[in-house]
């Protein structure tokens, strides 16, 4: 399952998506952790140090060589310089397995039984000339292009702010959760992303941060009704994972523990819907190819092989 972790920033999305990466691969569960946020914090949750994080080889670095990779011999891909972020497989692509032997996992590093991946952080050549979308446009493709199988799992820590919704990247996840905190502006981005997602089936968990019982329950209730999947309250432990200091899932509380096995339960029971997902490819490849894609005069919605199904 693919699986995103969204929010306002400060909600604590990097955070609980690490507890969760980290309760996956306690599990003995393959997981791929993808930091994806312009901050890059991922890493570190994860317990790396700054100096290991930073030299994981960033997949926004390397878009030309990925997407020579994964065109394979796609006849309808003339060359890599013809592929954009959204552009989809088809017959002759070359597609993913989790952890495969292929040039784009080999840019991995391990972590705690964690596949670990980073978009890569904004560097002094892309300052006041570039956005941030050309950095998870290689994060994208490697989505776009990805079998995942039963109990395998892709967690992306995207990043904060709606601006997840300014590509088609959002309709790459099986589920979305939105960390929320119990206060007036966490309600209003609620609604917000869930207006956003309404139209294209996209799925969104709500799962409460900094919650203090039973007050803060009530409230999000309140605003949130049945979308509040679970809350996690105040960790002391999780400070000392923030400064760097060791960390174990077994510091947290009996509460947090159980709200993280609620998370993976609710990944677990959604079905998988290729169909969906391969079709939403295509809407938003011929989107991008209208509005942005279009001047280098190649016809790009050519690109989309109508006999292709991924999987």
């Amino acid at each position: 399952m693919k699986i995103a972790f969204v929010g306002k920033g400060g909600s604590g999305k990097t955070t609980l998506s690490s507890l969760f990466i980290r309760h996956l691969a306690a599990e003995g569960l393959p997981v791929v952790a993808i930091d994806a946020d312009i901050n890059q914090h991922l890493g570190t949750a994860l317990g790396m140090s700054e100096a290991e994080a930073a030299a994981v080889p960033a997949l926004g670095a390397h878009l030309p060589e990925i997407k020579d990779y994964l065109r394979g011999d796609n006849p309808r891909i003339g060359s890599a310089d013809e592929m954009v972020k959204t552009t989809p497989p088809g017959r002759g692509s070359r597609l993913l397995r989790m952890g495969g032997p292929d040039p784009i996992h080999a840019m991995s590093r391990q972590v705690e039984g964690v596949t670990f991946m980073a978009t890569g952080p904004f560097d002094a050549d892309d300052l006041g000339v570039s956005c941030y979308h050309g950095k998870t446009g290689a994060m994208e493709l490697y989505l776009n292009h990805l079998v995942d199988g039963p109990g395998e799992y892709v967690v992306a820590d995207m990043t904060a702010g709606a601006d997840t919704f300014a590509s088609g990247l959002f309709t790459r996840f099986d589920l979305m959760f939105l960390v929320v905190e119990p206060t007036r502006k966490g309600v209003a981005v609620y609604r917000q992303y869930t207006g956003h997602a309404a139209d294209f089936g996209v799925a969104i968990a709500v799962v409460g941060n900094k919650v203090q019982p039973p007050d803060d329950v009530d409230f999000l209730y309140e605003h949130v009704g049945d979308d509040l999947l679970t809350y996690v309250g105040h960790q002391p432990a999780v400070r000392a994972m923030e400064q760097g200091r060791p960390f174990g899932l077994d510091a947290l509380d009996g509460e947090a523990r159980e709200a993280l096995r609620v998370i993976q339960k609710e990944v677990d029971g959604r079905p998988k819907d290729w169909e969906r997902f391969t079709r939403q490819a295509r809407e938003f490849h011929v989107r991008n190819a209208r509005k942005w894609a279009g001047s280098n005069g190649v016809d790009l919605t050519a690109q989309i092989d109508p006999e292709f199904m991924i999987a």
